[in-house]
């Protein structure tokens, strides 16, 4: 009797587990909505129609082993986006593939051409898989460089960035309850790779991004957590020419106006093998960040900036309630680096005189911002457990006499530097149990003058 009784629950566990199975949605496949997979043909329309499928069903969405040029995609609530092994979605290389509309970009809101792949205004949505979705990105990265070139003469570096329109690889926008990750490889974006805009638990967890691929893309960001809050970004695997991991919440008057901040983020267990820093908050910082915590992070020599901090005196903003720690960097020259007069050419926009009939986003950059509004505060800072070698300066931070930098607190850090650098405009820091070892057996300059070095071109610009 006791024999036959397990045997009974036997059956009745596979059972359920058959009509679990037999009820679950099977996965729907682009090919069968007229998807090529050839490389050239354009599949957006065959992949959307799979795509709002798997949302009518509350299932997945996914391809078979081939090449897939493709513009924007757009995912729907409650779908799971498979792109597995042996998959390339490879972005198209025109602009009327991806449509104009409203979203956020550099701190600016305004309208911009969809990213390849888009979340916008839904819920429970999954990006998964081991599979590859590349940007194509050197058309738009030459476009890029060749606009600059006629712009810098002119008076508008500033204007570059926006008035070149070029795709994202991924947004997140407006949306909650969104994992990314399983291993999926992300390269050569256009623009940024991947943007958490106006969203809320969200979990990035095991992406690989490689823009480094047939050419240093400009502005090809890794992950920007951008006015956002509740994220998790973890396992990350970064090779990019601009920022990696970076947090932002808007730019100067119109980040103001929005005054949203990104917080309760946790960035955790990535490598950074090339990009600005292993840590960025800014340059965009007028919305303000509290509650963030960055830890067991390695940078490779290919990083210039350990922690970067970068504001303006046009940001505005804040960063308070900041924790970063065991962090790893290998080669980095600057393992603890902050300026708010990051990028001058950049940061300050001006209208050329007499220059008139401009974008109404031209309007908005160069609006002028109080100066009593325009600085930015950071404080309540805690970094510890920073082993650093082969740098070039262990600190160069510096701020302004009427927005120090205060409370900050740095413990146990063990840094080999050729030497130790200054720190401008800082108030009450604590700094106990460090080993800063410098080859020219300088101390750590505690300074109220800021030094501007006119030779530290940002990362990924020109030298």
């Amino acid at each position: 009797m006791k024999n036959l009784g397990r045997t009974s629950a036997i059956f009745l566990v596979l059972f359920l587990a058959a009509i679990a199975a037999l009820a679950a949605p099977r996965p729907i496949f682009a090919n069968d909505y007229g998807a090529r997979a050839d490389g050239n043909s354009l599949d957006t329309m065959a992949i959307q129609k799979a795509i709002d499928a798997a949302a009518a069903a509350g299932g997945t969405a996914t391809l078979r082993p081939g090449v897939y040029r493709t513009g924007s995609l757009f995912l729907k609530s409650g779908v799971t986006f498979d792109v597995p092994e042996g998959v390339t979605l490879i972005g198209s290389q025109s602009l009327n593939d991806y449509p104009m509309l409203p979203t956020r970009i550099a701190g600016i809101e305004m309208t911009w051409p969809a990213a390849l792949i888009n979340v916008r205004d839904q819920h429970d949505v999954k990006i998964t898989g081991k599979g590859i979705i590349d940007g194509d990105g050197s058309i738009w990265w030459k476009s890029y460089w060749d606009l600059r070139a006629s712009y810098e003469p002119k008076g508008l570096r500033w204007a570059s960035d926006y008035d070149c329109r070029r795709p994202r690889l991924m947004l997140i926008q407006d949306s909650s309850n969104v994992e990314v990750g399983g291993g999926i490889q992300l390269k050569r974006s256009g623009f940024w790779t991947v943007q958490i805009l106006y969203s809320h638990d969200v979990h990035v967890n095991g992406v690989v991004i490689r823009n480094n691929e047939g050419g240093k893309g400009p502005s090809t960001d890794g992950i920007d957590i951008d006015s956002s809050r509740k994220v998790l970004v973890e396992h990350a695997d970064i090779d990019v020419n601009d920022d990696a991991l970076c947090l932002k919440a808007g730019r100067d008057s119109d980040g103001l106006r929005v005054n949203r901040p990104t917080e309760d983020v946790v960035l955790r267990d990535s490598i950074i093998r090339h990009g600005a820093a292993a840590v960025t908050i800014g340059s965009e910082t007028s919305g303000g960040f509290r509650n963030i915590e960055a830890y067991n992070i390695t940078a490779e020599s290919g990083v210039p900036s350990g922690v970067l901090f970068k504001s303006a005196h046009t940001r505005g903003g804040f960063a308070e309630n900041i924790r970063i720690h065991d962090l790893t960097l290998e080669g980095v020259a600057i393992p603890i680096h902050i300026t708010m007069n990051w990028n001058p050419s950049y940061s300050y926009a001006t209208l050329p005189e007499g220059m008139k009939d401009v974008p109404s986003y031209w309007v908005t950059l160069t609006t002028r911002v109080p100066d009593d509004k325009g600085l930015p505060h950071f404080r309540n800072v805690h970094i510890w457990n920073i082993k650093a070698s082969g740098a070039k300066r262990a600190f160069d931070v510096s701020a302004y006499p009427n927005a120090t930098l205060d409370d900050f607190r740095l413990d146990h850090l063990d840094i080999d530097a050729a030497t130790a650098g200054t720190i401008a405009n800082a108030k009450n820091w604590k700094m106990t149990d460090n080993n800063i070892h410098t080859l020219d057996e300088t101390k750590p300059v505690f300074t109220d003058t800021a030094v501007h070095d006119p030779k530290d071109v940002p990362y990924g610009e020109p030298k």
